[in-house]
């Protein structure tokens, strides 16, 4: 079935700039060369034909193919704040992704499905969890960026608040990994934080930031001194 809509995006393709996606990527896999309104126009019209059980497979198949295009594809058919029925088979694909990350771009789209589907519920942070400790650096930062959506609450509810000093926890047991990937995600996590919650953040700082590296410390304060 996959190869009806794996048709569909090659259809578009366009060589000259899959090449220069392939040199700024730096990653080799196959690029198809489509930008992101082409692959979400598709999605769209993917998405209203199908339902959920459709589109899991649809997306799984999609992945297996290792086309840059068709993993951001994979990702985008999954990225809904209300799947219906919300069951475990979107998630459990998603959460079986991190182990392929290779690069940020599909790595954050990835990330951006996943969010969705942990806001819908929370418990699966238990499974996130998992990857903080992980041999692989892009499923370690997938941790923190799959899990922005809890810096984002002005007053968070108790079982928000808990949520958001887990994660706190998480970065400050990644803070010791120097890869320039790693340090970037506490920063950013911080940084988004800070918008709505200085204090902890601040608080976060004052405690491990002697061992990050000086531009996440910058990163993570961007706003505060702006102040």
């Amino acid at each position: 079935m996959h190869e009806d809509y794996l048709e569909q995006l090659k259809a578009q393709a366009d060589p000259d700039r899959a090449e220069g996606m392939r040199q700024y990527h730096k990653v080799d896999r196959a690029y198809l060369g489509l930008s992101n309104p082409q692959i979400d126009a598709l999605c769209k019209t993917w998405r209203a034909q199908m339902d959920t059980e459709a589109r899991v497979a649809l997306s799984a198949a999609l992945w297996r193919t290792d086309i840059y295009e068709a993993r951001l594809a994979a990702a985008k058919l999954l990225t809904q704040a209300r799947i219906r029925p919300d069951d475990s088979a979107a998630w459990d694909l998603i959460a079986s992704w991190p182990p392929d990350f290779d690069s940020w771009a599909i790595a954050d789209h990835a990330c951006m499905a996943g969010q969705k589907r942990l806001v819908a519920d929370p418990s699966r942070l238990d499974t996130v969890a998992q990857w903080v400790t992980s041999d692989h650096m892009w499923t370690r930062r997938a941790a923190l960026v799959i899990t922005l959506p809890w810096t984002k609450q002005n007053h968070p509810k108790p079982a928000e608040s808990k949520a958001r000093d887990r994660i706190l926890g998480w970065a400050a047991t990644l803070v010791p990994d120097h890869q320039w990937f790693i340090q970037k995600a506490i920063g950013w996590w911080l940084r988004e934080l800070s918008k709505h919650d200085a204090d902890r953040t601040t608080a976060f700082i004052d405690t491990h930031g002697d061992r990050m590296k000086p531009f996440a410390v910058k990163e993570a304060l961007r706003h505060l001194r702006k102040k």
